[in-house]
């Protein structure tokens, strides 16, 4: 674990070396990241607009300044483990293998949709994502619920991960979750996207320790650490390090990723509780500007490839929204099927 840092404003990160990782995935992996990171981007940004003109209903949180997060862990963890995390959920999605065209007709309400239309923005799901949840913490019991499953089947080469918000850590669940998944030994990695805000109360003021992870695990006699949210290559080194030991010890483990939201907390917050001027300071470490620059840099991209590769994802969310422009409504008839339980 980490020396402990001066305040929540300078936290002492998970040591990496961005050249060994940039050796590590190669040219071609660092093109398909890049991929990621934009198809991620330009959903969010045309999902944003649908919802502005009145094509989406309900709610929708937008992921944008968290992308590099879940896109590192999914590099590292890979597609088949089990996955859970809050109602920010379109990102873990795509990444899981969900087509834009299925999750923009959920956003659009209609039959095409990822969950028929009835779950909206909050709830995607996948084979291996077990749901994007409304309910803040709603996600950790489910997620070490599958860490268990595990653990009783002998599934040693398996994990659970689970990511959350800041605003969970203040949650009676959070603290119940990590004391039974440490009591039980169980194979569960709990990622706290802290983005500085729980809506629009800053972490300082819900949270008496300045470090989420490192402060908080060892109550629970668990590792913690703390990656830098808005930097791809210090997340994905740091969750290669923690994949080697927890599969070593089959010991949960406890990660803050440091990073901050773009957008208020939902597309209907105008975020008026900070500045222009600290949210012009955040944005200048867009996590999607820090991989292309990085990229650059070492000349595995250039310029005109990173227009090219943008065009074409955004080509793909535009024809996503056609597709669910055109897609039927849900019949009401229908609302009642598939309920698991009455």
């Amino acid at each position: 674990m980490n020396s402990p840092s001066s305040s929540a404003s300078t936290p002492t990160f998970f040591r990496s070396n961005t050249a060994q990782a940039l050796a590590q995935l190669g040219p071609e992996s660092l093109r398909r990241l890049l991929g990621q990171l934009l198809l991620i981007r330009n959903f969010e940004i045309r999902a944003e607009a649908a919802y502005q003109q009145g094509q989406v209903g309900g709610f929708f949180h937008s992921y944008i300044g968290q992308e590099a997060i879940q896109v590192a862990a999914l590099q590292v963890f890979g597609p088949d483990n089990w996955y859970a995390t809050s109602y920010r959920c379109h990102a873990l999605a795509l990444l899981l293998g969900a087509s834009p065209k299925d999750l923009m007709a959920e956003l659009y309400g209609r039959k095409t949709g990822n969950a028929k239309g009835r779950g909206g923005s909050m709830h995607f799901y996948t084979e291996r994502l077990l749901g994007g949840f409304g309910i803040v913490t709603g996600q950790m019991p489910i997620a070490t619920g599958a860490a268990f499953s595990l653990k009783y089947r002998g599934k040693k080469d398996e994990v659970a991960l689970c990511f959350l918000g800041d605003g969970a850590v203040a949650q009676g669940a959070f603290h119940e979750t990590l004391n039974l998944a440490s009591l039980w030994s169980l194979p569960c990695i709990y990622v706290i996207e802290n983005n500085q805000w729980g809506m629009g109360t800053p972490v300082s003021e819900a949270v008496c320790v300045p470090r989420l992870a490192e402060d908080i695990a060892p109550s629970y006699n668990m590792r913690g650490y703390t990656f830098d949210g808005l930097d791809f290559f210090n997340c994905y080194e740091g969750f290669a390090h923690v994949k080697q030991e927890l599969l070593a010890t089959s010991r949960p483990v406890l990660i803050e990723a440091v990073t901050e939201r773009f957008r208020g907390h939902s597309i209907s917050d105008p975020g008026l509780y900070r500045s222009k001027e600290k949210l012009k300071t955040t944005i200048e470490r867009d996590p999607l500007l820090l991989f292309q620059q990085t990229l650059l840099d070492a000349h595995i991209i250039d310029m005109d490839y990173y227009k090219q590769i943008d065009k074409q994802q955004r080509d793909i969310v535009i024809e996503a929204m056609h597709f669910a422009e055109k897609s039927p409504w849900p019949d009401p008839i229908e609302l009642e099927e598939d309920v698991f339980a009455p």
